[in-house]
């Protein structure tokens, strides 16, 4: 094949598409030293909203790159989700409590994606070694046992470019070209339906609509409620099998299906657009040198809000280790852990947001009973614990292995993932932390592992009593890698970060 494009520079790693996960990513990479080329095919964030939900999770994630206070003012706590039916009573309740969570940030916030995007792409700027291209359209890649190669063109120019790298990245959303190039097809979860989506601008105050997500369990109709930001409102409202997707989304119909709760005089829209929400994780998240993340790799209906939070999870993940494998710390076959701990998760939050589809769709009050828990006052009450990591990573005692550990506070009111930055790190209790050798603290050191100690963070050698351990590994991700429950034990979980170890020169 004869080369039609101009080299535009060598990188450790392209990814595809700029939206959030894609960002996010960049940062990660970025804050890890990784040269990397973010090309995207859009001019500028695109300027209507999307995702409008991330967790304490995301905010972890955001505080990890450096943006959490930046964030902070474009978002709004959120109360919680509730579930009526056709009459407005109340099926299930899903509260937000109010106070921090053990990741040490809210639960849930409200955004507005674009202020979002913002943030991130701004942040950017902070990293020496990353490169944002707009108006770059990527049409093909190639690989061989040397690195990639990603030809795109220059819409501003109509130049074709190439550049060259370690890894590329899909993050290019649901129709993904990275995910054609890897050749994944897709599991159907088997949720599949047309909603329209309508975003309005309120002209006054509806303290009436409330604060609270409402998912209206209506047979005939059913619709959700959410509250955005400022003046913000979302309906989503379903749309049946014999309507006319152009029809319905024309002003007097919208003004129609909006009646039960706004006036044309009181608020104004910003976007009418049916939308058909889907269920797939694709079968392979890896080919070699080619990755996906966030939508690129699944898709999920909107009934969790976990669609962009997912894909922040994605890249949690794989950063950290694409670093470790390009900086040489890492073979990478690293890169294999990735599909196989994030795919269960995620898995695990589809199947739970296609049931409560079903409860959305249906008056049925047994779908409610399967899926909450009875709570005081009789109603029912959706507890929504966070899935582990699938099989991957794990060293020492495994009963910790793949949940999320907890952030700390520091004595000097510092979280203590701002001491640790984005490595692992060996959350020790006062016995072990006695315990520790020259030797352990030397294979610590060459790993890049911190040390925390209990003496230091608030409530850690009371979280190891209730766990039963003396100290864990907490991975980059801040997911837990393994656990020790007794000094003599400390050897063979600091023997796992042999992953880590510098890697062997050529001979």
């Amino acid at each position: 094949m004869s080369d039609i494009s101009a080299s535009s520079g060598s990188f450790d790693v392209v990814i595809v598409g700029r939206g959030p996960v894609g960002a996010t990513l960049a940062n990660l990479l970025g804050l890890c030293g990784v040269r990397t080329l973010v090309l995207e095919r859009e001019a500028k964030t695109y300027h209507l909203p999307r995702a409008v939900h991330f967790d304490d999770e995301c905010m972890r994630v955001f505080q990890t790159v450096g943006l959490a206070d930046a964030i902070l003012p474009h978002v709004t706590l959120s109360p919680g989700m509730r579930f009526v039916d056709a009459e407005g009573r109340l099926l299930l309740d899903w509260p937000r409590p109010r106070e921090l969570t053990p990741m040490g940030w809210n639960l849930s916030y409200r955004f507005h994606q674009p202020d979002l995007e913002d943030v991130l792409n701004k942040g950017l700027e902070r990293w020496p070694d990353v490169e944002l291209r707009n108006r770059c359209d990527v049409f093909a890649i190639d690989q061989d046992r040397d690195g990639a190669r990603v030809r795109y063109e220059d819409l501003g120019t109509g130049q074709l470019l190439e550049a060259t790298c370690a890894y590329v990245v899909g993050c290019d959303g649901a129709r993904s070209l990275v995910r054609r190039f890897i050749g994944s097809g897709l599991d159907d979860l088997g949720f599949h339906e047309r909603w329209l989506v309508l975003d309005v601008l309120l002209r006054s105050e509806r303290p009436d609509l409330g604060d609270f997500s409402v998912q209206h369990c209506n047979p005939q109709r059913p619709a959700t409620y959410i509250r955005g930001t400022g003046n913000r409102r979302r309906w989503e409202i379903t749309v049946r099998p014999d309507e006319d997707v152009v029809e319905i989304a024309q002003p007097a119909r919208v003004w129609e299906l909006l009646s039960p709760w706004l006036r044309p005089d009181e608020a104004e829209i910003e976007r009418a657009a049916v939308y058909t929400f889907h269920s797939a994780v694709a079968k392979q998240w890896r080919a070699g040198r080619l990755l996906l993340a966030g939508d690129s790799a699944h898709q999920t209906p909107p009934f969790l809000g976990q669609g962009m939070c997912a894909g922040i999870r994605d890249v949690a993940n794989l950063a950290w280790k694409l670093a470790y494998v390009v900086g040489g710390r890492a073979a990478p076959d690293l890169l294999d852990s990735y599909q196989s701990e994030r795919a269960p998760h995620v898995r695990e939050f589809i199947e739970l947001a296609i049931r409560l589809g079903g409860l959305i769709n249906t008056k049925a009050v047994e779908v409610a009973l399967a899926t909450g828990t009875p709570h005081d006052n009789g109603q029912l009450k959706l507890d929504v614990q966070k899935p582990l990591l699938g099989p991957g990573l794990a060293g020492g005692d495994t009963g910790m292995t793949g949940k999320l550990a907890p952030q700390f506070r520091l004595g000097n009111g510092e979280r203590a993932d701002d001491r640790v930055g984005y490595r692992s790190a060996l959350l020790c209790g006062a016995d072990l932390g006695s315990a520790l050798s020259e030797q352990h603290r030397a294979i610590m050191a060459a790993a890049g592992v911190e040390l925390l100690h209990s003496e230091e963070a608030a409530g850690l050698e009371d979280w190891l009593h209730r766990c039963g351990l003396k100290a864990v590994l907490m991975r980059p991700d801040r997911y837990i890698l393994g656990g020790v429950r007794k000094a003599d034990d400390l050897a063979a979980l600091l023997s796992t970060l042999s992953f880590a170890a510098p890697m062997p020169s050529a001979a």
